[in-house]
């Protein structure tokens, strides 16, 4: 077995959550689910599995931040702009509202992205003061999960750990676009070397994946 196959396999002691941690939900959004826009297979999957995430981080009182594209009609990622993607995650729209059934506690931290026509982001910190925010709030180690692996969760965690963050990969609440066959797969192991450490709820209950 490799030394990257051994980093991806999930680790059942690191969900503690205590003060300096904090959960971002990367772009769990309509758009993003089955039958959206630029839906994600499997997509809807991953809201049950946060919630769980949600709920254990809003008990203990520590930061849940949620990440959005907010995308302006003429956004430079769309065909018609000459970029790779369909319309999608337009502002205000209702393919950019968050998915159904997805806990949004009231303390929650709100991050959009990619707001400008000019300016495509995939990472949360890109150009959206996501890291002054959780420097603001004292944040030490992250938990990241959402949509899609190969995109914007790889994105964001790579960028969390160049920012200096101790990263945790949800690894069960997570899904990936996989244009190519494996993307997901290999999105992972390129964290997992990075320094990303994956974490499954499910093996931590004990409980079926």
């Amino acid at each position: 077995m490799s030394a990257s196959h051994t980093a991806l396999q999930p680790d059942s002691a690191t969900f503690a959550p205590q003060p300096g941690d904090a959960l971002i939900v990367v772009d769990v959004q309509r758009d993003f689910l089955p039958g959206g826009a630029l839906g994600v297979p499997g997509g809807d999957r991953v809201v049950p599995r946060l919630n769980r995430y949600i709920a254990r981080f809003d008990e203990c009182g520590l930061p849940v931040i949620f990440t959005r594209d907010w995308h302006p009609p003429d956004h430079c990622s769309f065909r018609q702009a000459g970029g790779p993607w369909p319309p999608h995650c337009i502002a205000g729209s209702a393919g950019a509202a968050f998915a159904p059934g997805l806990a949004v506690p009231a303390a929650a931290h709100i991050v959009s992205k990619a707001a400008t026509p000019e300016a495509d982001a995939y990472s949360g910190f890109q150009g959206t003061g996501l890291e002054a925010l959780l420097h603001g709030l004292g944040c030490r180690r992250l938990f990241v999960g959402g949509l899609a692996t190969d995109y914007c969760v790889r994105a964001t965690v790579l960028d969390a750990l160049a920012a200096g963050f101790s990263t945790v990969l949800l690894a069960d609440a997570v899904r990936a676009v996989d244009v190519h066959p494996g993307d997901g797969k290999r999105a992972e192991q390129e964290m997992a070397a990075a320094g990303a450490r994956p974490l499954s709820f499910e093996r931590r209950r004990g409980a079926r994946p």
